[in-house]
């Protein structure tokens, strides 16, 4: 007996009624370009933007609990979590990065709600550049375009076709 075979492509009828978007507000210069680049992709994939709701943040720190606070909702359907961490002279770098893509993997199995990584964990500040709309492209962009097709495929999963 072979497996039966369900197509779990992501449709457009799929795509999420709202996505809530964290974005920091520690290094500006970068967040600011990042959210741009994912506000652009929404309205890309959706049209206007009144299906996305944006909170910022401090900092990348801060960005599990206002993305946790998403997940509590009912109407949300993917969280977009927008940050920069630029590798400093100590370890403080790594301690930010651990803490919150160990919280942000956390809070999406345990909430079954998609969340995307659009933080940058640059050695330096050339590097977030180029990641934000630079020869890297946009990787705001891509957590948006991420987030849209995680949760049309969360919703073929969750409900197949009969």
């Amino acid at each position: 007996m072979s497996p039966t075979i369900v197509n779990l492509q992501p449709r457009p009828e799929d795509a999420p009624r709202l996505i809530g978007m964290v974005v920091s507000r520690y290094n500006d210069w970068i967040t600011s370009r990042l959210s741009e680049g994912a506000v652009e992709e929404f309205e890309r994939r959706a049209g206007d933007a009144d299906r996305l709701e944006i909170a910022t943040v401090p900092g990348t720190y801060e960005i599990p609990v206002a993305a946790a606070a998403f997940a509590e909702r009912t109407d949300i359907e993917a969280i977009v979590c927008l940050g920069c961490v630029i590798r400093g002279e100590t370890d403080h770098d790594r301690y930010i990065n651990d803490a919150v893509s160990h919280a942000l993997t956390r809070l999406a199995t345990e909430s079954g709600i998609p969340v995307t990584f659009g933080i940058l964990t640059t050695n330096n500040a050339e590097q977030a550049e180029a990641r934000a709309g630079g020869a890297m492209g946009n990787k705001g962009a891509e957590a948006m375009a991420a987030a849209f097709d995680i949760a049309a495929t969360m919703q073929r999963i969750l409900s197949p076709d009969p």
